[in-house]
C-alpha cells in the first residue's frame, strides 16, 4: 500500500475539492481506533503517529490537504467517502490501492448509478434499493457485506487494464491457475458531516487452499452454476466456467451443498 501512495499517488488517491470536512472527519475516527484498539501497534507520540515496530513517523500536519491519504497508509483496508447531492450519493475522496479492475479516477464524483453501470441489472433491479440503504445508513449501526471472485494472479493491484481471469487459465489444473478474491465491504454514517464511509479488506487465497475445506468445491460449483450468465460475463468467469465446474464436480462427486465458513454466496 505505502509503496503504490508513493510511487502511483495520482492513481491511487483522489478527492473532490469540497470534501475536506468528511476526509477530516473520517482519518480522525480512524486513527482514534487504532490508537485505542492497537496501543501495542501505534501511538500518539506529541501530535505525531508512531509505528512502535518500526518506528515510521507520521505527521497528520503534513496531510492536512488529504486527511484521508494519510488514514489509508496505516491500515489495510481501502477507504472511500460517499456524500449526498441532488442526484443521489457520489464518490467523493478516496484512497484506492487493490481496485478490481476499476479506477478511483474514472469513478470520482460519480454518482451511486453511474458508478455501478457495468454491473449487469444494477440500474434496472438494484439502483433504488441501493439508494434507499444509502439513506438509511445510521451512524451507531454500521453494516458489513462480503463479496467474492476468481482471478488470475494474486496482485492486490488490478486497474482496468487488467481484465478476465482466463488469461493464465489452464484447463488441465483450473485450481492451481486461480486465486480466490474477496473483499469485506463496510459501511458507516459519519456522525459530523453525514458523509458514508465505505471500506474495502481485500484477501487472496490460492483457490487450491480454499478448496481444502469441506464443502468449499460443491459449494463453489453450486455458486457457479446459480450465476446469471451476464454477471459471470462482468466477471470473467464464463469463459472457465463449465472447465472449472468440470473439475469441482470431480473433487466432491457432485454440484450442491453449502457455503463454508468464510465465503459467501454474494457476487
Amino acid at each position: 500500500r505505502r509503496e503504490l501512495l508513493r510511487s502511483r499517488r495520482d492513481e491511487v488517491v483522489a478527492a473532490t475539492p469540497g470534501s475536506l470536512p468528511a476526509q477530516a472527519e473520517a482519518a480522525e475516527r480512524i486513527i482514534a481506533h487504532l490508537l485505542r484498539r492497537f496501543p501495542d501497534q501505534i501511538l500518539d507520540l506529541d501530535g505525531a503517529l508512531v509505528e512502535r515496530a518500526s518506528g515510521r513517523r507520521f505527521e497528520p500536519r503534513d496531510h492536512a490537504e488529504a486527511p484521508l491519504a494519510l488514514a489509508g497508509a496505516l491500515v489495510a483496508e481501502d477507504l472511500c467517502l460517499m456524500e449526498a447531492a441532488e442526484d443521489g450519493y457520489r464518490l467523493t475522496a478516496g484512497v484506492l490501492c487493490f481496485p478490481l479492475h476499476w479506477s478511483l479516477r474514472d469513478k470520482l464524483d460519480r454518482p451511486l448509478g453511474a458508478i455501478h453501470a457495468p454491473v449487469p441489472e444494477f440500474g434496472a433491479r438494484l439502483g433504488g434499493p441501493a439508494a434507499r440503504f444509502f439513506e438509511s445508513l445510521h451512524a451507531a449501526r454500521p453494516v458489513w457485506r462480503v463479496n467474492w471472485s476468481l482471478v488470475d494472479t494474486p496482485e492486490p493491484f488490478l486497474p482496468p487494464a487488467h481484465r478476465g481471469s482466463a488469461t493464465a487459465f489452464d484447463p488441465e489444473r483450473p485450481a492451481a491457475t486461480l486465486w480466490f478474491r474477496t473483499e469485506r465491504q463496510s459501511l458507516l454514517r459519519l456522525p459530523e458531516t453525514g458523509a458514508v464511509l465505505f471500506t474495502i479488506r481485500t484477501r487472496i487465497e490460492p483457490l487450491t487452499r480454499v478448496l481444502e475445506a469441506p464443502g468449499a468445491a460443491p459449494a463453489l460449483a453450486a455458486r457457479l452454476r446459480e450465476m446469471p450468465e451476464p454477471m459471470a460475463r462482468y466477471k470473467g468467469i464464463l469463459p472457465i466456467r463449465e472447465a472449472l465446474l468440470a473439475y469441482l464436480d470431480g473433487c466432491s462427486g457432485e454440484a450442491g451443498g453449502s457455503m463454508p465458513s468464510g465465503l459467501t454466496a454474494t457476487g
